[in-house]
């Protein structure tokens, strides 16, 4: 069965998830939709790259991936259809796919789906819809766009690295208030050697050791780890990271390194 996987800032509240999903069906109605998430804070690109990248490769190879983000009808924006690592990826030329992927996708169309005017301002539930279902059908991406090179670029924010010390950001704040940094774990392993560490952050906090899992410490203690996305976290058992050492998006944290 052809699965379509939907991320989106259309939130809960309104119909236009459901339209969206209605719209998907009436073309395939046995496909599988899944919900990666529709709560990305409304045009926010990044937050919508880290949640896709880190989510993505847990589907079966073939899956479409429907990014509804920033992609309200603009004269000059192109919409792309693209298969990277078995997958494809429909949405916006806004710069999500540069922030998404390690490597250059395997093929890039530009959708040529032709705008129905009574969808103009929702193209998700007819341009993204069709695109998603015709691949998902297996039709090849030649079907619906035409050959591209180039893909709009953004940069994520990377870490600094001096002498000693590796200056990051606060990337994400997930569901449970954990906070995620920039630092991944092969460059925090690159850097550290055989060193130990000093993790520093607001409010003269510190931590000096990795925890491999939550409750390693007590309830209510801080704690540094690397989760699933194997980039550098900030949390405390079963408390809220976020507010407590009033950590948020942008903040800077450092690791200092010594003998």
């Amino acid at each position: 069965m052809a699965v379509i996987t939907l991320t989106t800032d259309l939130g809960d509240k309104d119909f236009y998830q459901a339209a969206l999903k209605g719209s998907i069906l009436c073309i395939l109605p046995n496909v599988n939709i899944v919900d990666i998430t529709h709560n990305i804070a409304a045009f926010n690109i990044p937050q919508a790259a880290f949640v896709l990248k880190n989510a993505f490769h847990y589907f079966p190879k073939g899956t479409v991936h429907l990014i509804g983000i920033d992609c309200v009808y603009n004269e000059n924006m192109r919409y792309l259809a693209l298969q990277y690592h078995g997958h494809y990826f429909v949405g916006s030329d806004n710069g999500i796919f540069s922030l998404m992927f390690e490597e250059a996708p395997t093929e890039i169309v530009e959708i040529n789906i032709i705008q129905d005017l009574k969808h103009l301002h929702f193209p998700l539930t007819d341009i993204f819809t069709k695109a998603c279902c015709s691949v998902a059908a297996g039709y090849p991406l030649k079907s619906i766009g035409i050959p591209v090179e180039h893909l709009q670029e953004k940069v994520n924010l990377h870490p600094v690295i001096e002498k000693n010390i590796i200056r990051a950001s606060v990337i994400y704040i997930d569901s449970f208030q954990n906070v995620i940094t920039n630092i991944s774990k092969d460059l925090f392993s690159k850097v550290q050697g055989n060193r130990k560490f000093k993790l520093n952050f607001k409010r003269s906090e510190s931590i000096t050791q990795l925890s491999w899992h939550y409750n390693e410490v007590p309830e209510g203690e801080k704690l540094c780890l690397f989760g699933i996305s194997n980039n550098l976290e900030i949390a405390i058992n079963k408390g809220n990271a976020s507010r407590l050492l009033g950590l948020y998006l942008n903040d800077i944290v450092t690791v200092e390194f010594y003998p």
